[in-house]
């Protein structure tokens, strides 16, 4: 269900990599969650770090919603870079199995096998 990669490259780096990756396999960065800094900020001691990027290709997206608008709710796609235990990681839950627990339609487990390449695509060129 998961998809994650350790990598030899430092958090920022590897966030940065995964920025241009995204860019370049035709998907756009909607937004970035830097939730360590978040809880950090709320008085929590979270020694880890975590920014988790959400992640579309409009096209897919329309695609995903003309089927089932209920969709929305697991869209976009979410890729984190985060630290575990020293080790600098770079992850996400698989498209295609997140959403055939969700629809059985078979447009919709296609998109989702294209969306799964594409985003293990990313990842895997941010590592």
């Amino acid at each position: 269900m998961y998809y994650i990669v350790e990598t030899e490259k430092s958090f920022n780096q590897a966030s940065i990599n995964l920025e241009a990756a995204v860019v370049r396999n035709g998907f756009g960065v909607l937004h970035i969650h830097d939730l360590g800094a978040a809880l950090r900020s709320k008085g929590i001691a979270f020694n880890e770090e975590c920014k988790i990027f959400e992640v579309c290709n409009p096209g897919q997206a329309a695609k995903v919603l003309s089927t089932d608008m209920r969709l929305n709710m697991a869209l976009p796609c979410r890729i984190s870079v985060f630290t575990e235990k020293g080790k600098t990681k770079i992850g996400l839950i698989k498209p295609a199995q997140m959403l055939s627990a969700l629809s059985q339609d078979p447009a919709l487990v296609q998109v989702a096998k294209e969306v799964e390449e594409k985003t293990v695509q990313m990842v895997d060129e941010a590592k």
